[in-house]
């Protein structure tokens, strides 16, 4: 079979394309150059450079043929333009969960299979197996990667069953103590290479720094909200519907200027997310403060002090059903349907106890426990048990 690698630059890949190799498979490398400004990064120049040159070496010694793709134009257009328009509308979007459904599982696989591939393999920490139902027509599924302190399952939560059906995640299988073992065996430049950090494809950068590019900093008030406020004595109302509790329950609390104290300034409110706490400067609290909320149109940021304060947490969030995705398409909810799963909203963030709900206006995912710092923009994900079967964009 011939397959086509994302050879990054990193150890992941590399041992991905070395494990396809020793199966016996036509091994290609392609290489993605998706970012060229190093103006935004952290370190001395652009990480494309380094990064191509150890997957150029990297193929050399595994002996395959390998060639570059220059994605950058594609990319800024679908994944950074993206992130600069979600920041300005006050929202958190996820550029690894795009990168995968737009670039990587997309053009790049695209690009792959007019060369003939058969399959497109990355070094995710995830895995693909497949069963038939009873119209024999073959159903594709995505598990969690067996390493519990890498899967990266979530980051693959928009791919559909035509992406699945041709991607190979052959270190799905292994640990990453495993897979740096494998690399040093066969003497990889990459094998004792620190993992990537900060954007996908562009590098660590200082993110205020980098939206600063496209989005103007204008100094706004910081609003603290306390713990007594009105606002979280009010009594539950009688519900008439799980649909209105849902809606209750998922609601964006309207804070206003009045509700509480200004205890500083800001320069913009696009350059922070719901649940930040560093890069404030707020000073003179027992605990530090996390931001509950942001008022775009009057460019004000409120904080409550401590883990605890009620209005950073919530039973249940929101999906538009125009924003909802099923990896199981078989396994589609229908309108009045509810299924218990286990959910996350953040990577790295364990799996929840959560109950998700279909109705005709929206989908919910109710929460066993109140969440933490539930941000508009985000990507939310369920499974059942290691299969992660559906996904959407948090309103």
């Amino acid at each position: 079979m011939k397959v086509v690698v994302g050879l990054s630059g990193g150890v992941d890949s590399s041992v991905t394309a070395y494990l396809l190799q020793q199966q016996g498979h036509e091994v290609v490398a392609l290489f993605m150059r998706n970012w060229n400004d190093a103006s935004v990064t952290l370190e001395d120049e652009c990480p494309w450079i380094e990064d191509s040159n150890d997957a150029l070496m990297v193929a050399q010694k595994l002996g395959i043929p390998f060639q570059v793709i220059d994605m950058s134009d594609l990319y800024k257009e679908r994944i950074v333009d993206y992130m600069f328009d979600e920041y300005q509308k006050g929202r958190t979007p996820n550029p690894d969960v795009l990168c995968n459904r737009e670039v990587k599982f997309d053009v790049f696989m695209k690009t792959a299979m007019s060369l003939g591939a058969d399959k497109v393999a990355t070094g995710h920490y995830a895995r693909v197996d497949s069963t038939t139902d009873e119209n024999g027509k073959e159903i594709f599924h995505l598990l969690a990667g067996k390493d519990n302190n890498k899967d990266q399952s979530y980051f693959l939560c928009q791919l559909n069953q035509d992406q699945l059906s041709k991607a190979l995640f052959p270190i799905g299988e292994l640990t990453k103590p495993q897979v740096r073992e494998i690399a040093r065996e066969m003497e990889l430049v990459t094998a004792d290479k620190k993992d990537s950090q900060g954007l996908c494809f562009i590098g660590k950068v200082s993110l205020p720094q980098f939206l600063q590019q496209q989005l103007v900093p204008k100094e706004g008030e910081i609003i603290e909200i306390f713990k007594d406020s009105p606002l979280f004595s009010q009594e539950i109302p009688v519900f008439s519907s799980k649909e209105e509790e849902l809606e209750f329950l998922s609601r964006k609390i309207d804070y206003k200027k009045s509700d509480g104290k200004v205890i500083g300034k800001h320069q913009g409110a696009q350059f922070f997310t719901i649940g930040q706490s560093k890069g404030l400067g707020i000073g003179g609290h027992k605990e530090s403060c996390f931001i509950v909320s942001r008022d775009m149109e009057n460019n004000i940021i409120f904080v409550g002090e401590g883990h605890s304060f009620p209005g950073l947490h919530k039973k249940a969030l929101k999906i538009d059903n125009t924003e909802l995705h099923w990896v199981r398409e078989d396994l589609r909810l229908k309108n009045g349907e509810s299924m218990e799963v286990m959910a996350r909203f953040r990577y790295r963030q364990e799996l929840q106890k959560a109950t998700i709900h279909q109705f005709e206006n929206a989908f919910f995912v109710e929460f066993d426990e109140p969440q933490s710092a539930i941000a508009e923009g985000q990507f939310a994900s369920w499974y059942l048990e290691d299969e992660l079967i559906g996904s959407g964009v948090i309103s």
